[in-house]
């Protein structure tokens, strides 16, 4: 027989029979009416795992993860407040319910249902996933919880303490808010989970205000892995500027106890805080998993006879609240009630072909106020001496230290963070000064954390801000790429574009730097971010493109709410001279501010029929090397700049390269996995004419004398052009 069945009938039989679990008298604090309608939340939590497995069974609903164990974070919604932001476990539909019972108009079980049944008219995720989410109830949409939520929960938490000092203007959280995010006992090994404990327990150490609580719902199993005894309370307990509280969550008086002391603590104290929840897991894992085949059944039936909901009915009959026979009532009449409304939502559409299903890939434009734009006097108090020098040749590095203050001068709401961007101005000196002339609540100095860094922004960008963050090199980001695949990029598409986390994160990368590396600070992979869907990534090669789409990637994040990857060639941050020595061909003045270039627009070089030349980054700046051998060879060519190279810019890239008889495309990543290859099968698939491409060798980039020995040269653009030109 299916646990659930037996969960369902022990209950009926042992109400009805007074059969109930001893415990703890019920704690002071919950009124009976506010206790009763607790219980209700938890009743409607336990119909609704029923009815959605019954569903799956049928055909007529799909993957879920049940609440049944977990029906005590009814009580820890009633302590807070619904305009403190939640970013919940997979476990906590009991938890959304309550929420919806003090948010009037909400129709909660009919929403969860059309989640749980993908349909189209789902108001959270438009039938694209099963999630906990509601833009009325501040839960922003989870998928994957095992513990990538909780970086943006200390960001959005951080948030709340910036915008009381610098708010700003699509503020989205009110200035006495918290945050709370839950989480398993599993997820708490996490590498995401312990990295944004110790920062949120590095930045209350320092002062700073971060109003977040943490929940750890201990149920003491893992999927099939058991949780050692008394370890939460073991490893989190101790933690320097974390607060620690533990109830009992099968009690919902003990559990809304300590969860209304917590959330005081955290909403007086603007610190954070860990509520640590004593639970069971009923029903096993998810779908059809069987606890039993992993799990003693002495095990199993001994958390099926600590079922939260008759510890409920035992306390609520101590209390006065509700008598037995009459909760037994409530909990037949729900399920009967979430029958009846699951036979409508199985009958509302589904999605139904892929322009649907991609129709929140890109979150929706909205109306921004035009940027404040500073007038001369402010903008010239602001950049002083720079100013004059703004009229002459300068290298990379400094073109965009400038484009970035003057964004910053126009957009309030911009705060730049990263790891030794402040006081130090960056590792290559990018963001020198800026901490000077905007403050450090603008430019921040992070713990050494990617995921953390990423997540910062991604929860800021929740509260109204607009992020742009740093990683100090591209081999870096490796530690925390879920933070914008699994979360940043998702989060349109699995609200059906209702939350969106616009973002410009900033990444030095690519090679060819001849002091200083090997792998982890000359790194030529751009795979892991070239398929992820709507995000935007751009790679400037000469100072001035990188002001000019510095300001069309800001303004992309600010108006377009996308999430966008501005990626900058280090080795090309301080280049100056092209051909000779000291010829300065590299360097170019600052452009006006008023000038941008488009998503999507390349850069054309030359006008040559014979020979286009696609590339980008160090590739064009090797490919304008090349340029003056081809010519006096009797190559007429001319050089494409992508810029763009996701999307990819394929109208563009085709206008750019008619006529040519020829197309070479030059690619500092490595052969497979790069760009070259979506470039290959585009001029293969929409042109006729011959294409061939070098590329970097498929292996990692070597320290000392060899540092571009597998990377393309001048030499071998060269060669290979000849070679192409001869076929």
């Amino acid at each position: 027989m299916a646990r659930a069945v037996i969960v369902h009938d022990n209950f009926l039989r042992r109400v009805g029979a007074g059969d109930l679990p001893p415990g703890k008298a019920p704690a002071p604090g919950l009124a009976n009416v506010e206790a009763v309608a607790l219980f209700r939340s938890q009743c409607l939590s336990r119909a609704l795992d029923r009815t959605s497995r019954a569903m799956q069974k049928a055909g007529q609903g799909y993957y879920t993860i049940g609440s049944s164990g977990h029906e005590g974070m009814a009580a820890v919604a009633h302590a807070l407040r619904p305009t403190d932001m939640a970013f919940l476990h997979y476990r906590d539909a009991a938890f959304q319910i309550a929420r919806a019972a003090q948010v009037p108009g909400q129709t909660v079980v009919f929403d969860m249902l059309l989640s749980f049944t993908a349909s189209s008219e789902d108001p959270i995720s438009g039938g694209r996933h099963k999630v906990l989410g509601s833009r009325a109830l501040n839960i922003p949409p989870q998928t994957s919880t095992i513990a990538s939520h909780l970086p943006k929960a200390v960001g959005a938490a951080y948030s709340l303490g910036l915008a009381r000092r610098r708010p700003p203007e699509r503020r989205a959280l009110p200035a006495d808010a918290i945050v709370m995010c839950s989480f398993g006992d599993a997820s708490a090994n996490h590498s995401t989970a312990q990295g944004a404990l110790n920062t949120a327990s590095w930045t209350s150490y320092q002062g700073s205000p971060l109003p977040l609580l943490f929940v750890c719902e201990d149920n003491g199993v893992g999927i099939s892995v058991k949780t050692p005894r008394g370890w939460i309370a073991a490893s989190l307990s101790q933690r320097p500027g974390l607060k620690y509280f533990h109830a009992d969550g099968l009690d919902i008086y003990d559990t809304f106890k300590r969860a209304s002391e917590a959330a005081h603590y955290v909403r007086t104290r603007r610190k954070p805080a860990l509520l640590h929840l004593r639970m069971v897991r009923l029903y096993g894992h998810a779908g059809a998993d069987i606890a039993t085949s992993y799990m003693s059944r002495e095990e199993v039936e001994a958390d099926e006879a600590n079922d939260p909901l008759l510890h409920s009915v035992r306390l609520l009959h101590e209390a006065g609240a509700l008598e037995p026979q009459a909760a037994l009532a409530i909990y037949e009449e729900t399920c009967a009630r979430v029958d009846r409304i699951a036979a409508e939502a199985v009958s509302r559409p589904k999605l139904r072909d892929a322009a649907s299903v991609m129709a929140s890939l890109i979150p929706p434009r909205r109306r921004c106020k035009p940027s404040n734009a500073p007038s001369p006097e402010a903008r010239a108090a602001l950049f002083r001496a720079d100013i004059k020098a703004m009229g002459d040749p300068q290298p990379m590095s400094r073109l965009i230290n400038w484009a970035l203050a003057d964004l910053m001068l126009a957009h309030g709401e911009i705060v730049l963070f990263g790891e030794d961007v402040g006081r130090k101005g960056g590792v290559y000196g990018v963001t020198q000064k800026l901490q000077a002339r905007f403050g450090a609540d603008r430019v921040i100095d992070t713990l050494l954390d990617e995921q953390s860094i990423l997540g910062l922004a991604i929860g800021m960008a929740h509260n109204g801000f607009l992020p742009i963050p740093e990683i100090q090199f591209l081999a870096y980001l490796h530690n925390a790429e879920d933070q914008i695949r699994g979360e940043a990029a998702t989060l349109s598409f699995f609200s059906n574009g209702q939350y969106t986390n616009p973002m410009v994160v900033r990444i030095a990368g690519l090679g060819y730097q001849k002091g200083f590396g090997g792998h982890f600070h000359n790194d030529n992979s751009l795979a892991v971010l070239r398929d992820i869907p709507g995000l935007v990534v751009a790679c400037p090669s000469t100072g001035a493109d990188a002001a000019l789409m510095l300001r069309e990637c800001v303004r992309l994040a600010r108006e377009e709410q996308r999430v966008v990857v501005f990626l900058e060639p280090i080795a090309l941050y301080a280049m100056r001279d092209l051909h000779a020595e000291k010829d300065g061909a590299w360097m170019c003045r600052y452009p006006a501010e008023s000038e941008r270039i488009a998503l999507g627009e390349v850069g054309v070089h030359g006008a040559g029929a014979d020979l286009a030349i696609v590339t980008y980054g160090n590739g064009r700046y090797l490919s304008r090397q090349a340029e003056k051998t081809l010519r006096e060879r009797g190559v007429e060519l001319r050089i494409v700049d992508l810029r763009w190279l996701a999307p990819l810019p394929e109208a563009a890239l085709l206008e750019a390269v008619a006529g040519c008889r020829r197309v070479l495309i030059v690619d500092e990543c490595r052969r497979a996995g790069s760009p070259s290859e979506a470039l290959m099968a585009l001029f293969a698939e929409r042109t006729q004419t011959p294409a061939a491409r070098v590329t970097a060798q498929d292996s990692f980039i070597a320290t000392g004398p060899a540092y571009a020995a597998t990377l393309p040269s001048r030499d071998a653009i060269i060669a290979a052009a000849l070679r192409l030109m001869e076929a």
